[in-house]
């Protein structure tokens, strides 16, 4: 009971600081999705280095070291790559935003390439993806609670009570309400998993070295990548792919808009990687798992952390480790919410009514949040291991957005809008195919080297986006053409005066 005690004290810390958010402040769509604007260095590093702390990592970094070995310290590296990606990437991203008052990822399409179509489709490729992403975050949040519970609470009820109080707080306060919990769950997040993933090791084993060492007797190769399947080419592809899909997804995206200025993303990119190695004290505490709580096989891994941490520390401790689970699901299915909502309202609904007006789309964007939570909370049910699918095709989706943003960052328009809706369809359609179909590189093509059949598929699809993109490109519109006047969206031309 004690443990169960200590969780719901953070579900309500953290509903309460997502319900005073608001104060003093006009929720018009611009403060409610990207904060006015607004948000200094400490926020705005919060809501895009701390995007990494979701239950996925809480529950899958730890899992993955604990079933899988070599092939989790993937996570530790793309990181790390996208936020020296960030360092030129987001300033040019910014800046643009805030010259045409942009609100969405779809807004920065739409601009560029003069096409609400494109906007539209670059919105469903993102909701889409975002889905699944966010029954993850539920489902994990679900896990954390029971087992931190020891059973008390049942995983369902978890899930519920946990998406009523993101849904009301993200519906009221928007991006301001995820920004203030996600001060608190990197606090809390931060000192827990320095803590197992220090002591746990010692208490076990005496030490690091020591640790390693017993895994590596238990099970010879496990710490190094094997030669074929998730090999150093899967290894690279993956990485690379994730890299670049990082700052694709929707809610990270629309996130950088929230900044003050572009000088907030040239300090944050300094220190962002040196958070990355965080992520190693989790790999330890899973790795210390495999042989105090072993035989857990295929997704009860992911159980690992939560086991070992229930077996070797008293229920109060227990409780806030659950309750820093806990909000590793609540800040990023927040702004998971949040963005899906947005975009439909902005780049989906206003498309079919353009007469809309801002209040529409405000009040619109803000009721779509709990319609989505219910879709979410279905999925999350009764998904089954269609959503498993799904979920892995998340980040091979939203990077085909990459290529059509690369391109539009040029002077000259060297893509045009039929060549990068080509591109971007051609990529999803490719990663959606091989992966519902169960296919891999390997099966497609049996007499390739090992090297190429063990690439990762996201990277296949993403050629093959380059290629037509560059094709239609071609046949649309002649490179080096002058890009035309981005076109200003209504509440844009209502403030550039």
């Amino acid at each position: 009971m004690i443990a169960l005690a200590v969780i719901f004290v953070f579900l309500a810390a953290a509903l309460l600081l997502g319900l005073r958010a608001r104060r003093g402040r006009d929720m018009d769509l611009e403060q409610w999705s990207v904060g006015g604007r607004g948000f200094g260095t400490i926020f705005v590093f919060l809501l895009l280095a701390g995007e990494i702390y979701t239950t996925f990592t809480f529950l899958g970094a730890s899992g993955w070291a604990y079933g899988k070995g070599a092939p989790a310290y993937y996570i530790l590296c793309y990181a790390s790559l996208a936020y020296v990606l960030s360092y030129w990437l987001l300033p040019a991203v910014w800046r643009y935003a805030k010259q045409h008052r942009l609100i969405s990822q779809s807004d920065f399409f739409v601009a560029k390439f003069d096409s609400p179509l494109l906007g539209a489709l670059v919105a469903l490729v993102g909701v889409i993806a975002m889905v699944p992403y966010l029954v993850l975050q539920l489902k994990g949040l679900g896990i954390i609670v029971s087992v931190s519970s020891d059973g008390r609470v049942p995983s369902h009820w978890a899930i519920v009570i946990g998406t009523i109080a993101l849904t009301v707080y993200v519906t009221i306060s928007g991006i301001h309400g995820s920004a203030w919990t996600a001060v608190m769950k990197d606090v809390t997040i931060l000192a827990v998993v320095l803590i197992l993933g220090i002591y746990l090791p010692i208490h076990y084993f005496g030490g690091f070295e020591d640790m390693f060492r017993a895994v590596d007797k238990h099970q010879a190769g496990f710490l190094t990548l094997p030669t074929s399947g998730m090999s150093t080419s899967w290894f690279a592809s993956t990485v690379l792919l994730s890299a670049l899909g990082f700052y694709m997804w929707p809610h990270t995206f629309s996130a950088s808009y929230s900044a003050q200025n572009e000088r907030v993303f040239r300090r944050n990119a300094i220190f962002m990687p040196l958070y990355q190695l965080i992520l190693l004290f989790v790999f330890f505490a899973g790795f210390t798992a495999i042989l105090v709580v072993p035989g857990l096989k295929g997704a009860d891994a992911d159980l690992s952390l939560l086991r070992i941490t229930t077996a070797t520390f008293p229920p109060w401790f227990v409780g806030i480790v659950g309750g820093a689970g806990l909000l590793t699901a609540l800040v990023p299915g927040s702004l998971l919410l949040m963005t899906s909502a947005t975009c439909l309202a902005k780049n989906v609904y206003r498309l079919a009514r353009p007469r809309s007006s801002d209040k529409q789309v405000t009040r619109l964007a803000q009721w779509l949040v709990p319609a989505l939570a219910l879709v979410s909370l279905y999925f999350t049910f009764n998904g089954g291991s269609s959503i498993v699918s799904l979920l892995l095709m998340g980040y091979a989706l939203v990077t085909q957005l990459f290529p059509a943003l690369l391109a539009s960052l040029a002077k000259r328009q060297l893509v045009s809008k039929q060549g990068a809706a080509a591109g971007i369809v051609v990529g999803v359609v490719t990663v959606a195919a091989i992966t519902l179909s169960g296919a891999t590189v390997g099966s497609l093509l049996p007499g390739f080297p090992q090297a190429i059949k063990d690439l990762n598929v996201g990277v296949i699809a993403l050629f093959l986006n380059v290629v037509v993109m560059a094709a239609v490109s071609a046949a649309t519109r002649p490179a080096g053409r002058p890009s035309p006047a981005p076109q200003i969206q209504p509440e844009a031309a209502a403030g550039a005066g």
